[in-house]
């Protein structure tokens, strides 16, 4: 049993699970504070979906929301700014194991408290708020990690069994979580890169064209009818987002090629923020994909960031 130990508690990309981590928390926290004034409107005793209604949809679904535990306006706003709290904890990394459970409630009673609210970043956050309760995220990055720095504990080898099972338990679980991250997004990639294969606007090289030159999603005008006006750059917009997307499952087999097409997906969500206005459906693709980055990157980058305080403490 000891032998095994070190294999058994092995934790797998603790970098990429803290970079989701923050990517999702943080996400979906600045998407409440952003409305934070309209929250009564989209998920309070204001929104044109009632309760009525919604409660007739969840007695079919069956899904979870501690909104409908108690109708009262004191109730609502208690659920939101837990949900607000818990993604700032979860975002820290303070208590994380707690903080990603009551994380998880709270993204799910929002969200089925209305089901025709989000822009599909919403569905990505759903999914990663529920993976990320069984990871151990906090590992690194964290409030925890840096607690537990100043106080370390016993080494694994020296845990009795019942504890050493139940940590190789939760390493396990760790492990499985990340993979279906990882799964899920190549399955979001896949799926959406064949379904524009079938489409005739994305054929003809055509798809980019139309929003950009749409009024809901042109907050940037002037740049919309730059690129928009060009039928050459809509051609290589199109063209090239099918065949990234498309590309991505299959790349995943050769390192250098899987972080050239990450890279460029991370910019084509960047774009999808500037140009067409949705900048938390980016973030959560963007948070979702982190699973995928080199960890050499981002032990590297951490190690620049920690050159840079500490030279930024010496000069204090």
């Amino acid at each position: 049993m000891r032998a095994a130990l070190p294999r058994l508690l092995t934790t797998l990309a603790p970098y990429q699970a803290a970079v989701v981590r923050i990517g999702v928390a943080g996400t979906w926290g600045a998407f409440l504070l952003r409305e934070w004034p309209n929250r009564r409107v989209l998920y309070g005793d204001r929104s044109p979906w009632s309760e009525q209604m919604n409660g007739r949809l969840i007695a079919d679904t069956h899904a979870f929301t501690a909104l409908a535990w108690n109708d009262g306006r004191w109730w609502f706003e208690a659920v939101y700014l837990l949900a607000l709290l818990s993604a700032a904890a979860l975002a820290l990394g303070w208590r994380t194991r707690a903080s990603a459970v009551v994380f998880a409630l709270t993204v799910l009673s929002l969200q089925n408290r209305n089901v025709f609210l989000g822009d599909g970043g919403d569905n990505l956050v759903h999914l990663m708020a529920i993976y990320l309760v069984f990871t151990r995220c906090g590992t690194v990055w964290s409030l925890d990690a840096r607690r537990r720095a100043r106080r370390p504990g016993k080494d694994p080898a020296d845990w009795g069994e019942p504890r050493a099972l139940a940590d190789a338990l939760a390493a396990m679980l760790h492990n499985c979580a990340m993979l279906v991250i990882a799964v899920q997004v190549v399955l979001v990639y896949a799926t959406a890169g064949w379904y524009k294969i079938q489409g005739g606007r994305w054929q003809d090289g055509t798809a980019v064209f139309y929003p950009l030159h749409l009024g809901y999603f042109s907050p940037w005008p002037g740049l919309s009818a730059l690129l928009g006006g060009s039928l050459l750059v809509t051609f290589l917009l199109t063209y090239g987002t099918v065949i990234v997307q498309v590309g991505f499952p299959f790349s995943l087999a050769a390192r250098r090629l899987k972080n050239v097409l990450l890279a460029l997906m991370v910019g084509e969500h960047l774009a999808i923020a500037v140009l067409l206005g949705l900048p938390f459906f980016s973030l959560a693709m963007i948070s979702a994909d982190a699973v995928f980055l080199p960890t050499a990157a981002l032990v590297a980058m951490q190690r620049g960031l920690t050159g840079l305080t500490g030279r930024w403490a010496k000069s204090r």
